[in-house]
């Protein structure tokens, strides 16, 4: 079992790739804890599971969130809006963008434009943000402007 648990919340656009994503989180011993949509509702509305699930990544400092939505834009903005959350988009763009996510930012949830990745390309991704180490030094400071 690995020592971070990983938070994971959706809306209806991102279901599907949740779902895929937990499954493989859980077969390779991370400790998953899902914020729903449980279910595929057209009708659902992102603030509803972000929201909660970016709170419990704030109230947990050993754990890291995985959002998902159409964009993921919209899923980044509502967790931001939580203090000490750091949420990053990432569509399908270059693997340095998720190393600098952590490198620099520190960024405890990561947000997928569903509409925009695959599965195999989020997994990839995720392998390399789990393992990506903070530098602190400068890093830290700014980041403790954010929470001021």
């Amino acid at each position: 079992m690995h020592k971070v648990k990983i938070i994971l919340a959706t809306d209806h656009a991102g279901f599907e790739l949740k779902e895929t994503i937990k499954k493989s989180l859980e077969n390779d011993g991370w400790q998953v804890e899902d914020f729903g949509a449980y279910s595929y509702d057209k009708d659902d509305d992102y603030p509803d599971y972000i929201l909660p699930a970016a709170y419990a990544v704030a109230q947990s400092p050993n754990s890291r969130g995985i959002i998902f939505g159409g964009s993921g834009q919209g899923e980044a903005m509502a967790a931001n809006r939580v203090k000490g959350i750091r949420a990053v988009v990432f569509y399908d763009g270059p693997d340095e963008i998720i190393r600098l996510s952590r490198r620099h930012n520190n960024a405890n949830i990561l947000s997928f434009g569903a509409r925009f990745i695959s599965a195999e390309k989020a997994l990839k991704m995720i392998d390399i943000w789990l393992k990506e180490p903070f530098e602190g030094d400068r890093h830290q400071r700014r980041i403790e402007k954010l929470d001021r």
